[in-house]
């Protein structure tokens, strides 16, 4: 019982994580669907931007949450690969890391994959690289940090 939950406090926030990134990869997250709130929100916020400049945002807003998405994906599968101490952690880093990465990466790709049987999706090795970046950067900072509080507290 111990071993289950501690494999649902671990596994569950990547797996939830993942779910979520995969609504967004349907028809719903679409450029077609999210120009709906966030180019009035731009007008209303920048009312003298031309439509194009309007359009570039939109797309800019768009590859920015894929960083995000996938940098909070990365720092979910780094807590959730990573031994509960930070001692092995300190030791194995760079094999922990890698090893979120790479998860992190394959999941941008299937669901680069899932997007190209959505009609209004299409699928993108840029995004697939823009995704693993996010995730690099989300491993990045959660390793910066565990390394500052491991040195506080010895």
């Amino acid at each position: 019982m111990a071993n289950t939950a501690r494999w649902l406090k671990s596994w569950l926030p990547v797996i939830l994580w993942m779910a979520l990134i995969f609504t967004g990869s349907t028809d719903r997250g679409s450029a077609g669907h999210t120009s709906g709130f966030i180019e009035p929100l731009l007008h209303w916020l920048m009312p003298g931007l031309s439509h194009e400049s309007i359009d570039s945002l939109h797309h800019l807003i768009r590859k920015c949450a894929h960083i995000t998405e996938y940098a909070v994906l990365g720092a979910l599968a780094l807590r959730a690969i990573a031994p509960s101490h930070a001692g092995s952690l300190a030791e194995k880093r760079w094999k922990i890391a890698g090893l979120a990465l790479a998860m992190a990466a394959l999941y941008a790709a299937s669901d680069e994959f899932h997007q190209s049987f959505v009609p209004s999706r299409g699928a993108s090795v840029q995004d697939v690289l823009i995704d693993t970046c996010g995730a690099c950067v989300g491993i990045g900072v959660l390793l910066l940090w565990r390394k500052r509080h491991d040195k506080r507290e010895s």
